[in-house]
């Protein structure tokens, strides 16, 4: 393996007797928005949920920074430098928006128990900070309009995007999305690709799985594609948009119809 950020190597999981993701290999350099596609059923978020220590594999390794992290719980990972939301949103619906940021921040926080139970200036000076910084995160994201709302007052699109600056606010060197365009219109999508790029102005790089082509090419440094929890093809965005088993295996079709979603 090269001085990658992340490296996957040899990543098997099975289910009952089933190969959910088989003999995956690849590497995302930092600086990069790495795409994952595939149809339904694919292995996407399964091979996301053991990069991010979910699952534990039935063979195979996950490194991050040449470290392997591939039996490390989530919790570690998070202070090793990676992040991730989920296709469905783990929102705290009896928190505020911000509130719910913050909770991403929380690893950052210094104060101690004692500080916290006497209410001593430094953790109040701490609070205060880490509240303007996840406000700032929520206006990175688009949701600065929602920073006094209580969390089920928003709507779906700004949940999505709010679960996304939680995830910022753990300050992650690496930030893998699952599915953030899912339930998005046309318009709120287009703002997620803004959003993206934004990520990727702070230094952090970006692993992404999406059904959304549109949204996979105008983003993507590179893209993997699999099918049956086994790698299809790798490579840049053109080489993906002509390659033959891509367009056979993921989009079907006609050939007018293929062009439609590529481009």
């Amino acid at each position: 393996m090269t001085n990658s950020l992340l490296s996957v190597s040899g990543l098997s999981k099975e289910f009952g007797g089933v190969l959910a993701v088989e003999d995956l290999n690849f590497e995302v350099q930092s600086g990069q928005i790495y795409s994952i596609i595939g149809p339904n059923g694919a292995g996407k978020t399964t091979l996301f949920n053991l990069v991010t220590g979910i699952y534990q594999p039935t063979a195979g390794r996950v490194a991050l920074n040449g470290r392997d992290i591939t039996t490390e719980p989530p919790h570690r990972l998070s202070g090793l430098g990676m992040a991730r939301t989920f296709q469905n949103l783990q929102i705290c619906m009896n928190m505020t928006a911000l509130e719910n940021v913050m909770l991403g921040y929380h690893r950052h926080l210094g104060s101690g128990a004692l500080a916290a139970m006497l209410r001593l200036p430094g953790l109040r000076r701490e609070d205060q900070r880490c509240r303007e910084h996840c406000a700032e995160l929520m206006g990175l994201v688009g949701c600065g309009r929602y920073i006094g709302y209580p969390a089920d007052a928003l709507p779906y699109g700004a949940l999505k995007r709010l679960e996304i600056a939680r995830a910022l606010a753990a300050e992650p060197e690496i930030l893998l999305l699952d599915e953030p365009a899912a339930g998005l219109n046309a318009n709120e999508t287009d703002a997620l690709k803004d959003v993206i790029q934004k990520i990727l102005e702070r230094n952090t790089t970006v692993v992404l799985v999406e059904h959304d082509m549109k949204l996979v090419m105008q983003v993507s440094d590179r893209i993997l594609v699999i099918s049956y929890g086994r790698k299809l093809a790798e490579g840049t965005t053109e080489e993906i948009r002509q390659h033959p088993e891509v367009i056979a295996a993921y989009l079907g079709g006609g050939a007018q119809e293929q062009q439609e979603v590529m481009e």
